[in-house]
């Protein structure tokens, strides 16, 4: 079925534009969106948007658009405008990304009427682009929503092409931790990391303490914030702790409301003193592991990647999602761990009547430079 075809058959679906603080007022329609957006990601919905908001992280007056049905609200999507190279001065619009998102989709109900739902949100983007573009990063362009945009933008005369795609790592959740094993690609990985966690275990009692809300939560968060702020990244000044804002948006997203959106912290411990900490959202089934800190005093035994070896173990067990997102960018170490791969792109995407003087390909040229000189002065900080 056609989503114009879906559109003439399903009720009308309506696009605004909206700002956060307005949209924030609407508490109990934005939770249910996201509980019966099936397998979106978690970052537009209301928990993390807002402590993006409490944290100043984002503005009360971030726009966003929204699609409304005769009794619900159906899609969301916050953005902002800026300036890069492939506007070549002028402005393009963009989903709105912090350090802390790591998926750009936007949040979009599911069942048979996403096609229309989707007709309008695309029509809402038109509109919102007032003629320009938008450059999209952290689109996962073969599953949905991500697949199922595209295919409404091009049915609606877009413009699309990619400026670069990377293989995020996944993980599904098999009958038993016996079937993740068996037959995985990399089992000399796998040996290692055996190997390490036994050398972990020569100096102590090892522990795994796993905690979802309270005071025990609330206690894993600080203690995540010490244990990465004590490492390379605090010398950096880039730890979470080392940033008012961060640490306040640390504090607020991971913290339990009883919502759609659920918090996980995985803590790895040898004779009560921590090696690791992981931090993931839950919703739609997947967990997010946003973030993961490890005492950089045991680096030689990889605490880090023995936590995240004894999530994928916890998750045979305890079936507390179907699947695991990385939630990071290209060369991940967990590449070697998780045997499934979700593909993310940037894209540029011109709205028909936006293409004006400056072509789809030349935008593209443009964003793969921009792309290039930016991994090349990186690798030069590194060095």
């Amino acid at each position: 079925m056609s989503a114009a075809h879906a559109r003439r058959i399903a009720p009308a679906y309506t696009h605004a534009i909206t700002t956060l603080a307005s949209l924030g007022r609407e508490a109990a329609a934005w939770d249910d969106l996201s509980a019966r957006a099936g397998d979106a990601h978690p970052f537009f919905g209301r928990h993390v948007m807002q402590a993006h908001l409490a944290s100043g992280l984002a503005s009360s007056d971030l726009r966003v658009v929204v699609v409304r049905g005769p009794e619900r609200l159906e899609a969301v999507l916050p953005f902002r405008r800026s300036y890069d190279i492939c506007g070549l001065g002028r402005s393009v619009l963009l989903p709105f990304v912090s350090p802390f998102i790591t998926a750009s989709a936007p949040l979009v109900a599911a069942g048979p009427d996403r096609p229309a739902i989707l007709t309008a949100l695309v029509e809402g983007l038109a509109a919102a682009s007032g003629g320009r573009a938008w450059r999209w990063p952290l689109l996962s362009v073969e599953a949905a929503p991500g697949q199922d945009l595209l295919a409404a933008m091009a049915e609606a005369g877009w413009d699309l092409g990619e400026v670069a795609r990377f293989a995020r790592p996944v993980l599904h959740r098999r009958a038993d931790h016996a079937a993740f094993l068996a037959g995985h690609p990399h089992p000399s990985r796998l040996k290692d990391l055996r190997r390490r966690q036994r050398r972990l275990a020569e100096g102590g009692v090892m522990s795994l303490e796993t905690v979802t809300q309270g005071p025990a939560l609330t206690r894993a968060v600080e203690i995540f914030l010490d244990v990465e702020a004590a490492g390379w990244k605090g010398a950096a000044g880039s730890a979470m702790a080392c940033r008012t804002a961060h640490a306040a948006f640390a504090r607020a997203v991971f913290r339990a409301e009883g919502g759609p959106v659920g918090i996980r912290a995985d803590i790895l411990s040898r004779d009560g003193t921590t090696l690791a900490v992981s931090l993931a959202l839950v919703a739609g089934g997947t967990a997010y592991l946003l973030k993961t800190a490890y005492d950089e005093t045991a680096r030689a035994f990889a605490p880090g990647l023995v936590l995240e070896a004894e999530i994928v173990r916890a998750l045979h067990a305890d079936g507390f999602a179907d699947r695991l997102d990385s939630a990071t960018l290209a060369g991940s170490a967990l590449e070697s761990l998780y045997r499934e791969r979700d593909t993310v792109a940037e894209v540029i995407a011109v709205p028909d009547g936006a293409r004006g003087l400056i072509g789809l390909e030349r935008r593209l040229r443009l964003a793969r430079f921009e792309e290039t000189a930016r991994g090349e002065a990186r690798r030069l900080l590194r060095r």
